[in-house]
Formats: C-alpha cells, sequence, structure tokens
C-alpha cells in the first residue's frame, strides 16, 4: 500500500501494531481520526498520555490503578478473604463482568511457561504465597486458563501454599481446555465462578 503522506503512513503503521488491527483497520481508524474536530483528536491522545503515564499496579492485588489500592480492593462491600487468582487484568474485566464474585483478586502477571521463557519468580506469585501465610485468607479461587500452563502454575502455587488451612477451589470447566478466559461468554464465565470445585479434585488423573 501506497501512501501519498509519510506523516499518515506513520500514523497507520503506530495504530497497525495494535492487537486484532490489520493496517486496512488502521487506515480507516487514522482516516477516522483525521475527519475530527482537532479537539477531539487532542483528547485521545491526551488521555493515553495521561493514563501511560501515571497509572499504577495496585499495591495488594496487583490489578491496573489509580490510586495506591484499587477500587475492589479498597471497596469495604468486598470480601477481602476470598481471592480470586487470575493471569491478567484482562480477566479481572471479564469476571466483574459477571456479577458472580464479590471477592478481591490476586493478578500474576501471567502464567508459568517454560516454552517462553516464563518461570515463578517472573510473576507475582510470591506476594500471593505470603498474603495466604498471613492467615486472613479464607478461600483461594484459581481462575487461570485451562490450558497446560495454567494448569502447570496453580499446581506450583497449590505446592508452595499446601497445608495451609484455607478453601482451595477452581472454576468449574464450563470454560473449555484450551481456552483462554477473556473469550469466554459471560453466562458461562459467571457459572464457572459459581458453581467453581474445590481444586484437590481438578488434578486427581
Amino acid at each position: 500500500m501506497e501512501f501519498s503522506s509519510k506523516l499518515l503512513q506513520n500514523a497507520v503503521n503506530e495504530v497497525a501494531q495494535l492487537p486484532g488491527i490489520g493496517r486496512r483497520t488502521a487506515l480507516r481508524l487514522v482516516l477516522h481520526l483525521l475527519r475530527q474536530p482537532e479537539h477531539q483528536t487532542s483528547q485521545l491522545t491526551n488521555a493515553l498520555n495521561v493514563m501511560r503515564s501515571s497509572i499504577n499496579f495496585c499495591a495488594q492485588c496487583h490489578n491496573i490503578s489509580d490510586n495506591l489500592l484499587c477500587e475492589i480492593c479498597a471497596n469495604p462491600t468486598r470480601n477481602q478473604q476470598t481471592i480470586c487468582v487470575v493471569e491478567d487484568i484482562r480477566d479481572v474485566l471479564a469476571i466483574e463482568s459477571t456479577g458472580s464474585f464479590r471477592g478481591i483478586y490476586h493478578v500474576l502477571g501471567g502464567k508459568i511457561s517454560p516454552m517462553d521463557g516464563i518461570g515463578p519468580s517472573d510473576l507475582n506469585i510470591q506476594s500471593l504465597v505470603d498474603k495466604v501465610q498471613t492467615g486472613k485468607v479464607n478461600e483461594l479461587i484459581f481462575a487461570l486458563s485451562s490450558t497446560m500452563e495454567g494448569d502447570t502454575t496453580n499446581f506450583y502455587i497449590y505446592k508452595q501454599i499446601q497445608g495451609a488451612n484455607i478453601t482451595l477451589s477452581t472454576i468449574a470447566r464450563g470454560i473449555s481446555v484450551g481456552d483462554e478466559l477473556e473469550y469466554a461468554d459471560e453466562v458461562t464465565l459467571g457459572r464457572s465462578i459459581t458453581n467453581r470445585v474445590p481444586f484437590e479434585s481438578s488434578i486427581k488423573p
């Protein structure tokens, strides 16, 4: 695709780096922005710049946050003794959209994947173990993707906290094996949270 403007080409190249955005879609988006009043484009770029420079990660759960604690952890109506363990911030958003969970979260920041060079020390696992060791946690819900890497991560955490006097559960396998959590529909995901099962049952052959 040949462009008559290097400025347009550079903008399209940057937008095309976003996930799920091809060059044709990037071009349509950039041309749409060009047709909008300049102040609207300025508001968009300003919002992105402020988000990138000012956003924090919750000191308690590692979710994205504007403050030291995210709004979920700081909410006094949430059950602080029930923690849902997820891989990614997108999984928090997916589960929150179901309205089925009133506890708090712990975002690992990924899953153990030796093939990708990701080990336990690269994830927010130790801070989760530390939480359990305080004795203030009653239940951990493993809500990682039902992939080999997700199951490996679940099992690793299980071994690290084995012996702790807490309930370990995992979301029901309404989520198909091999599926990523963020792509599950809200009804299926909500039922998986509500009908969670003991984690020990999920690792038996």
